[in-house]
């Protein structure tokens, strides 16, 4: 068993909403590859939400269900993205 620096951050939370690690020494397993997938996608979704909130920010007068609706999509991908960028730089060592 490989001591806890060495598992990897899964980006999807365990039971209860706890961190879940996975403990492999192969990049290219089907959990790892999984993982890989899901990290690119919650990129690309944050990418998503940043732009649409650039585009309702720039409108003279917002919807303000529209303006809490993006909140809410903002306030998900920071928490995805935040948990991309610790498992990665976990990794990096």
């Amino acid at each position: 068993m490989t001591s806890r620096d060495e598992l990897r951050l899964l980006p999807w939370p365990g039971p209860d909403g706890k961190p879940c690690f996975l403990s492999t020494d192969d990049d290219s397993s089907r959990m790892s590859r999984l993982a890989d997938a899901l990290e690119t996608t919650y990129l690309d979704q944050a990418a998503e939400a940043l732009d649409h909130a650039i585009e309702l920010l720039s409108l003279p007068e917002s919807d303000p269900a529209d303006l809490r609706a993006t909140s809410a999509d903002l306030t998900e991908a920071l928490g995805q993205v935040l948990r991309v960028a610790e498992s990665r730089g976990r990794r990096l060592l």
